[in-house]
């Protein structure tokens, strides 16, 4: 890959994008959304990576991965009107559909447009797949790392926002009521990343976005986390109970611990 492949990624991206575009305001709303959401993908890869010290080259890859990693939400988006996967798509296997689709990876190496598309298929996947390919899970792992910083900006500032200024679709339709389910607690509390199916309303569902604390990969990831704060915004919109305030404990130790004790 070249930074010439890279101008025109990002070109053909923001023209795909703009085709989505619509008169409606809220449909607009949820795509600019998710519009924003690549770009800031975009700068937590590259920090991740420099952080890592990767070269140059593996940069680009990255970033490049960042560009197209949610591209299946927008003909989602468009034919659901939901970013919920399960009651629609799943958009890390339509995403990688729309590029092999596209053709728009055609002019890199082969090996490169593997990894790109396996890379964006994977992405939002309940856990890492097991391939043989070490550069691949690497790369998968670096996405779903920078993603997952995002989607925490995302409900946070969801979450803080006049609830005329919010998207509809980033809380899933699910109800936003007090309290919440014990053993979405317990998991969290056992260190166990919250699957889906748990899910019944909204502190739920921040309840699962800090479970995904225990899917994160490289100490960078860690250290953005604790710089952004996300722990204390997060919890500042979940009920103060004595459950809640042991879980917050936990999880601020595990992050401390990683963010200085792996690479």
């Amino acid at each position: 890959m070249t930074n010439d492949d890279l101008i025109f990624f990002k070109k053909w991206l923001s023209d795909y994008c703009r085709s989505f575009y619509s008169p409606d305001n809220e449909d607009q709303k949820n795509i600019l959304l998710k519009e924003h959401h690549t770009a800031r993908v975009c700068e937590n890869i590259i920090e991740i990576a420099e952080r890592l010290s990767l070269d140059g080259h593996q940069i680009m890859l990255a970033e490049a991965i960042a560009l197209f990693h949610d591209i299946g939400r927008f003909p989602q988006y468009a034919q659901y009107k939901t970013f919920r996967d399960s009651i629609s798509v799943n958009h890390g296997l339509l995403g990688a559909r729309t590029l092999l689709k596209e053709g728009i990876l055609r002019s890199l190496p082969g090996n490169e447009q593997e990894l790109i598309v396996e890379a964006v298929k994977f992405h939002n996947a309940f856990s890492i797949p097991k391939k043989e390919n070490a550069e691949i899970i690497f790369f998968i792992k670096l996405i779903r790392d920078a993603d997952k910083l995002d989607i925490w900006r995302v409900f946070i500032e969801y979450y803080e926002s006049p609830e005329e200024n919010r998207a509809s679709a980033v809380s899933l339709g699910l109800p936003d009521i007090p309290g919440y389910s014990e053993d979405v607690l317990m998991c969290v509390s056992d260190k166990q990343i919250v699957s889906l199916s748990k899910i019944k309303t909204l502190n739920d569902f921040k309840l699962l976005q800090l479970s995904w604390l225990y899917d994160l990969n490289f100490a960078p990831s860690f250290q953005l986390f604790s710089e952004r704060d996300y722990l204390s915004r997060m919890m500042a919109h979940l009920p103060q109970t004595d459950g809640i305030q042991r879980v917050s404990r936990c999880l601020k130790e595990f992050v401390d611990r990683k963010r200085k004790s792996i690479k």
